[in-house]
């Protein structure tokens, strides 16, 4: 097993950045009422897994369908 490369503050810092312009781009209101302004709330909610085993998370993961337009959302070392 990895041990986890990216900080949970790190991906959802990147997720609310890259959905906040998105969403932006597509609803030019949403520019120009938060002009200057965080689209988001600071916070997040972050979890453990609980009593999910890893295999039963990889399981789920690998079938999931994939949507190459959700590949916006992909973050890269």
């Amino acid at each position: 097993m990895h041990k986890p490369s990216l900080a949970p503050s790190k991906i959802m810092q990147y997720l609310k950045g890259r959905s906040s312009r998105l969403l932006q781009d597509e609803f030019p209101e949403l520019k120009k009422k938060y002009w200057g302004q965080h689209l988001w709330a600071r916070g997040y909610f972050c979890a453990t897994v609980g009593t999910k085993t890893e295999e039963i998370i990889r399981h789920y993961i690998a079938n999931q369908i994939r949507d190459e337009k959700n590949d916006i959302f992909r973050i890269e070392e």
